[in-house]
């Protein structure tokens, strides 16, 4: 899932200023269930900003508005018919929503409400944690299921480092070494093997690296 984090509404105050009718758009996929995006938190951000520019004297439509992906051009057309009532989006979409948003409505200042933080799960609620980096090769097989591109800090691909102490990472006390966690999960699945196998430095220029990266399956191309 992608995580993403509200922006400051005074940075949003400010990208906005200068427009008079702005659209608070939401997505109801992955900005939904990490709470930063979804039709609640367009709500609460559309209220918000109302209240602000009538203490402020200031006259502005803001309307709301929640499709069901900002990352699909099905679904982004429907603001086809009505995109003129408007002078800028606020998109509450992750940069890639926002991105392709801005890429089909291209006179539209496209803003963005929230900072799109990392691929990562949901432990708890109100806690998401990083667990992938997307970086296109993925070695999870051999370091028994947790990722050590994502989950160290050094990237380090043969670990644990000399910074390691207790199973903790050097940069904080509260941060797991990512090799001790590969390391305690090898040893439960009796494949320590895999562990005294070194694995090559990772070479970013293969790895899909280098500019915006495709996917294409030609079984489900038209």
């Amino acid at each position: 899932m992608i995580i993403a984090e509200k922006k400051p509404i005074e940075e949003i105050i400010e990208e906005i200023k200068n427009f008079d009718r702005v659209l608070i758009l939401g997505c109801n996929e992955c900005v939904t269930v990490c709470e930063a995006g979804g039709k609640k938190e367009v709500e609460i951000l559309a209220s918000a900003l109302r209240m602000y520019f009538i203490t402020k004297g200031k006259e502005k439509v803001i309307s709301e508005r929640t499709l069901e992906r900002q990352c699909d051009h099905e679904y982004l057309e429907e603001l086809r018919s009505n995109i003129d009532d408007y002078d800028a989006i606020v998109s509450l979409a992750c940069g890639v929503g926002v991105q392709f948003a801005a890429e089909k409505y291209l006179t539209m200042p496209l803003l963005p409400g929230v900072n799109t933080i990392c691929l990562g799960a949901n432990e708890d609620r109100g806690l998401w944690t990083e667990r992938c980096q997307a970086c296109g090769a993925c070695v999870l097989a051999k370091t028994g299921g947790i990722c050590p591109v994502a989950r160290c800090a050094k990237r380090v691909m043969n670990g644990p480092c000399g910074g390691s102490t207790n199973g903790k990472c050097e940069i904080s006390k509260d941060v797991d070494c990512a090799w001790q966690l590969i390391v305690d999960r090898l040893k439960a699945l009796d494949k320590m093997g895999d562990y005294e196998t070194v694995m090559p430095i990772k070479d970013w220029s293969k790895d899909r690296a280098g500019g915006p990266r495709t996917v294409t399956r030609e079984d489900v191309n038209i």
